[in-house]
C-alpha cells in the first residue's frame, strides 16, 4: 500500500501534463518512483462515486491475485484520501490509440503478437487459474501494450470470480457499448462466453482498423460484426481488411483472424468457442470453423419486450447495424 503523498510526488500532483487517459470513474496518471526508479500508471478514482469505489474494491482484490505476463501488474494501492491504484507503466499505451489513429501504424506482424497475448491472457483468466476470472470489459482499449508491443490486458474493475463449472450470475449490466454479448442485454448474466465475444470484437478491429460501431459510414458498415460477416458470406472477406497495411500481411493468417473474431461474436452463445478453442485454430491446431453465410440471430431477438429502449437500441445496433444514437464505443452502461 502507498502513501497518498508519494503518490502525489510521482504524478507531479497529478499533473494535466502527465494524464494518459480518462475513464469511467477516474484518470490515468504517468508517475515515476524516484527510490525504485520506476514508472508507473496511477488511476486515481473519483471518490465521490459509489460505483468508482467498487471499481477500486474489485480491482485491487482482483488484480493483486493475479500473474501473468498478457495481464497489466498491479504495483499497489492507496484509499487514505483518494481511491488510487498503481500499475506497471505501458510505454506504448492503449490498442485503440494505435488502431483508430491515423498517425499511428501497427504492422501485420504486431497485430499477430497482440491477438496471441490477448488470448494467451484470456485463457489464463477463464481456466488457468485456481477460479475462472470473468473480465467483463473486454475492450481494445483496456489492451495495453509495453515496449515490445506485448499484449497487457487491464481494467479489472469489472471483473468477477466464480468457480470453475458454474456460470456467473448478475443482476446489472455492465461493459462498453457495442462489445457487450447480445445475451447479456436479456439475462444481465455475464459468462466466459461474454467475455470471448468481446474478443472477438477486438479480433476484428485489429484485423479491420476501425472501431466495432461507425457512425458516419454507409449503413451497411456501420456495425463491424455486420458488414464482415456479410463480406465472409460473399466470398470477399479481405475487403475489410485495414487498409492501412497496404497489403503487408499473410493472407491466409489474416482470414483466419477474422474468421476467428467472427466465431468468437458468434450471436448465440452456445456456438462460440472457448478461449482454449479459438486459440488451436489460431495456433493451426485445429480447422478453421464453417459458419453460416448469413450472420444469424439469437432466438431470443424477438421478445424485444425483455429488453428496455436503450438495450434494444443498443442491440440492434451492434447485431443489425441500425440506429446508432447510443454507439460511443468508450462509455459503459
Amino acid at each position: 500500500m502507498f502513501a497518498y503523498r508519494d503518490l502525489v510526488v510521482a504524478t507531479n500532483n497529478f499533473s494535466e501534463e502527465g494524464k494518459l487517459g480518462q475513464g469511467g470513474f477516474g484518470s490515468v496518471y504517468k508517475g515515476f518512483l524516484a527510490k525504485t526508479d520506476m514508472e508507473i500508471a496511477v488511476k486515481k478514482i473519483s471518490s465521490n462515486s459509489n460505483q468508482g469505489k467498487k471499481e477500486y474494491i474489485s480491482e485491487v482484490i482482483s488484480i493483486s491475485r493475479l500473474r501473468h505476463r498478457n495481464l497489466v501488474q498491479l504495483v499497489g494501492w492507496s484509499h487514505e484520501q483518494e481511491f488510487v491504484v498503481v500499475y506497471e507503466y505501458m510505454p506504448n499505451g492503449s490498442l485503440d490509440s494505435h488502431l483508430f489513429d491515423l498517425r499511428s501504424h501497427l504492422s501485420w506482424p504486431r497485430r499477430s503478437k497482440i491477438v496471441h497475448g490477448l488470448a494467451s491472457g484470456l485463457l489464463y483468466l477463464h481456466e488457468e487459474w485456481e477460479q475462472c476470472v470473468v473480465h467483463r470489459d473486454i475492450k481494445s482499449s483496456n489492451v495495453m501494450l509495453d515496449s515490445n508491443f506485448n499484449a497487457k490486458l487491464g481494467d479489472f474493475g469489472l471483473a468477477r470470480f466464480v468457480d470453475h463449472g458454474l456460470g456467473l450470475q448478475t443482476t446489472d449490466l455492465a461493459g462498453t457499448r457495442g462489445y457487450i454479448a447480445p445475451e447479456c442485454f436479456i439475462t444481465s448474466k455475464f459468462s466466459k462466453e461474454s467475455d470471448v465475444f468481446s474478443f472477438g470484437v477486438v479480433a476484428l478491429e485489429i484485423a479491420c482498423g476501425r472501431k466495432v460501431v461507425e457512425p458516419k459510414v454507409e449503413e451497411s458498415k456501420i456495425s463491424l460484426l455486420n458488414w464482415v460477416w456479410v463480406l465472409y458470406g460473399e466470398g470477399r472477406l479481405l475487403e475489410a481488411v485495414d487498409e492501412t497495411l497496404n497489403g503487408d500481411y499473410d493472407m491466409d493468417e489474416m482470414k483466419c483472424l477474422m474468421i476467428i473474431g467472427l466465431w468468437c461474436a458468434h450471436p448465440d452463445h452456445t456456438l462460440r468457442p472457448s478461449i482454449r478453442q479459438a486459440i488451436r485454430v489460431l495456433n493451426y491446431e485445429a480447422p478453421l470453423p464453417s459458419l453460416p453465410s448469413k450472420m444469424p440471430l439469437p432466438s431470443y431477438y424477438y421478445a424485444p419486450e425483455a429488453m428496455t429502449a436503450d438495450q434494444i437500441l443498443q442491440f440492434t445496433c451492434t447485431s443489425k447495424g441500425g440506429s446508432t444514437s447510443a454507439t460511443k464505443d468508450d462509455s459503459r452502461v
